[in-house]
């Protein structure tokens, strides 16, 4: 029986970025204890930036449970979600390699995809999903520093490590970006995060359009609210409190239900005629294109 997923009113809660899974009440369920592996991705190796927690944490853990080892790059701060998802990862039988560092460096980037070949023997899936956001009430309110943050991490680090991974790929290798809905409809509070993911579903097609001819796959999954430590640590608790109650499931989404959809994308026996798609996952919103 699945586990009851958590509906707004969440408690009120504020953390200091990037924030902690390890802190947050209720904790996200990542488990995801009716998926059964079976073997898409038997001795295949997969990077899964943000790795530590949230959305990524999911994707690693059923990464592992489908046969994968798995790399996680992810802040220093984060070490204690980052040991607690090594720990998942090898609960599932898997080798995990923590890598932290800052995905902003585009020298840590190539760093992480040659530490990964060399622990792992090769890199099959790249998963580009560590994310900076920060809500400001209009444009002129985002502080310089900010906007140079948010898209260095979020657009630039994801050219980074694409970029990094590339020589390492073989035919049949895979990409999978994370966008959001903010990327396709806007959020006036998120106006720089709202303008990297849509510049990441850019990406996602250019890209894809660039890798067809050699056999490498580059996809994107853009959720709409989902319950990761991003929420506490960018928005007031007043906010945190109503997220995802807008949707038609009136709750936000938990990273065991998104992680799927990175499953099928890294799977060549499940979308191996797919490239250059962006899925929404938006909970019963139809609104999207």
């Amino acid at each position: 029986m699945s586990e009851k997923k958590p509906a707004a009113p969440m408690p009120p809660q504020v953390q200091e970025p990037p924030g902690l899974e390890s802190e947050m009440k209720p904790r996200p369920q990542y488990q995801a204890p009716g998926y059964k592996g079976a073997g898409k991705l038997a001795g295949k190796a997969a990077l899964v930036t943000g790795g530590d927690s949230g959305i990524g944490r999911a994707v690693a853990v059923l990464y592992a449970r489908e046969g994968a080892d798995v790399a996680l790059v992810y802040l220093a701060v984060e070490e204690t979600d980052a040991q607690e998802t090594r720990q998942a990862i090898e609960k599932e039988g898997r080798r995990a390699l923590l890598l932290p560092g800052d995905v902003t460096d585009p020298a840590f980037c190539k760093r992480a995809v040659e530490q990964t070949v060399a622990q792992f023997g090769r890199i099959d899936v790249l998963v580009n999903n560590a994310a900076y956001q920060m809500k400001q009430d209009s444009l002129t309110d985002i502080p310089v520093e900010q906007i140079e943050k948010t898209f260095r991490t979020n657009i630039f680090g994801y050219m980074y490590m694409a970029q990094a991974a590339l020589p390492h790929f073989k035919e049949g290798a895979a990409i999978v970006n994370t966008g959001s809905i903010a990327g396709l409809e806007g959020n006036p509070q998120l106006i720089d995060y709202a303008s990297t993911k849509g510049a990441i579903h850019a990406f996602t097609k250019s890209l894809a359009q660039s890798l067809v001819t050699k056999g490498i796959r580059v996809n994107c999954v853009a959720p709409g609210p989902v319950w990761t430590p991003l929420i506490p640590a960018s928005y007031p608790p007043e906010k945190v409190t109503k997220h995802g109650s807008s949707n038609p499931l009136s709750r936000p989404a938990q990273p065991e239900e998104i992680a799927p959809a990175y499953v099928f994308f890294a799977s060549a026996a499940d979308s191996g005629f797919i490239t250059g798609e962006v899925l929404t996952l938006l909970g019963g919103k139809t609104a999207a294109a």
